[in-house]
């Protein structure tokens, strides 16, 4: 999953600080950090880092690179199996003053969308609900007088939205943080928004279960369909994001809106 899985790992090492303890993410000899464990893990009071295997304060959790708690490869490497007794808690991130202060130079109180899924991945077709439907909610959305805003990275681009470019996932996050809702695909930024706090409106589809990554906080829509788990594009996920409707996610994020309002 890549920052998604990082940012389940600040969530599994939540108040770990304030229990004297950090949390060791490794095979319970070494700390395993990805090459998205860093960024995500900046400034986190909770997490051991590379070479504090020997301190007297770790606890270990086997949640790392190649070995995920909340999911194992099928015996033919076709699909993910996924363990349906996990549940994330929201992650946490700790922002420095220059990343704030980035986001405050942003602004706040808007919608942002994200009609981008990772291209460069096999499962990336599976969670693509499409451009044209994202376009109409950006539309509807705008109409009734909202700003509405996506980040300036991949080839989907949003006619009629504001662009905001971001050197790297931390800044984009310290961003996502002032906004008002997030819409958009299951990924590292729906995980990045249940960590800041920020309610969304998620596209699951037919790959993986909400009830495995998704959080209650957010409205998370699957077309009705069962996750198959499958690593490579297959006719169930296109049809479960088919069957999610432009009608469904504007509604949803309506709601939102007016509870967040509300509150």
């Amino acid at each position: 999953m890549g920052f998604g899985d990082e940012i389940m790992a600040t969530g599994m090492a939540r108040g770990a600080s304030e229990r004297g303890r950090r949390i060791a993410f490794g095979d319970g000899k070494r700390i395993i950090f990805g090459p998205w464990s860093e960024p995500m893990f900046r400034h986190n009071p909770n997490i051991a880092r590379p070479g504090d295997e020997r301190s007297p304060d770790i606890e270990w959790i086997a949640h790392h690179k190649g070995h995920r708690l909340y999911n194992s490869v099928s015996p033919d490497r076709k699909r993910w199996i996924w363990n349906m007794d996990f549940r994330p808690a929201p992650g946490e991130l700790f922002f420095d003053e220059s990343e704030r202060t980035f986001a405050q130079a942003v602004g706040s109180d808007f919608i942002l969308i994200e009609p981008n899924v990772p291209r460069q991945k096999s499962v990336a077709p599976n969670k693509d609900w499409g451009v044209a439907k994202y376009q109409e909610v950006a539309d509807r959305m705008l109409a009734h007088g909202h700003r509405v805003f996506q980040f300036g990275h991949g080839r989907d681009r949003l006619a009629g939205v504001g662009v905001i470019h971001t050197p790297d996932m931390r800044l984009a996050l310290s961003v996502l943080s002032r906004t008002s809702l997030y819409i958009g695909p299951e990924g590292g930024l729906h995980h990045g928004a249940a960590a800041v706090g920020i309610p969304a409106v998620v596209l699951f589809g037919g790959f993986i279960p909400p009830q495995v990554t998704g959080y209650p906080t957010h409205t998370n829509f699957t077309g009705g369909a069962a996750a198959c788990g499958s690593l490579y594009e297959c006719a169930h996920c296109r049809a479960a994001m088919a069957a999610i409707t432009v009608e469904q996610v504007c509604e949803a994020a309506q709601a939102h809106l007016a509870t967040k309002v509300a509150a």
